[in-house]
């Protein structure tokens, strides 16, 4: 089994949480009231710009051309959700250029930001997969069973381009990180504030 696969099957316990979580089941249902999943799209568009300065360390920091080659790539998949977002936005009136962050979303983009400052490229990649391989998990889970008002939040995670980004940052996971006790540790702290965000946006 390779890394990125160790890793994920050692956080299952906070990929199930996530699938359970009343925040992701309103999504799929539809019962979420509007006004949570705005905030949400506030807070993950604020969240979506450190992840792609941290996409953009990591290819200053790549140490090869296939690295930097890829790295590029999905720094341009996060361009295309934060369109989707801005698409949100503009339906449903959400002004993103004020929005401050939550203390959830500012916990994670913290971590984020630091480890793309202070660790090796590795660490990195442990640090950014879960993000990916979470919301592609929720969106195949949640495939077929979607409602509106957000089926389509539902379909954009559970498309196979999506997945297949993913599966390029776990490629890149598997190829410059080790299996030490500082990557599972990035990797399990992406986790918690995964779950976290989800806890923040459900209130």
């Amino acid at each position: 089994m390779s890394l990125a696969r160790r890793l994920w099957s050692g956080s299952a316990d906070l990929a199930d949480a996530a699938l359970g979580h009343a925040f992701v089941g309103g999504l799929a249902d539809g019962s979420l009231p509007r006004e949570r999943f705005a905030g949400y799209v506030a807070q993950d568009a604020f969240f979506l710009q450190a992840f792609a300065r941290g996409y953009a360390m990591a290819v200053v920091r790549s140490p090869d051309r296939a690295g930097l080659e890829a790295f590029a790539d999905l720094l341009a998949g996060v361009r295309e959700e934060l369109r989707l977002h801005d698409g949100y936005a503009a339906r449903w009136g959400i002004d993103l250029a004020t929005v401050e962050p939550a203390p959830a979303t500012a916990a994670y983009a913290d971590f984020l930001l630091a480890t793309a400052a202070t660790a090796g490229l590795g660490e990195i990649c442990a640090a950014m997969t879960p993000c990916m391989r979470l919301y592609a998990f929720l969106g195949q889970s949640l495939a077929g069973r979607s409602a509106e008002p957000y089926a389509e939040w539902v379909a954009t995670y559970a498309d196979l381009g999506f997945e297949q980004l993913a599966v390029t940052l776990e490629e890149l996971l598997d190829r410059y990180a080790a299996d030490t006790p500082a990557v599972a540790r990035a990797y399990r702290r992406a986790m918690e504030l995964e779950v976290a965000f989800f806890d923040a946006a459900a209130h």
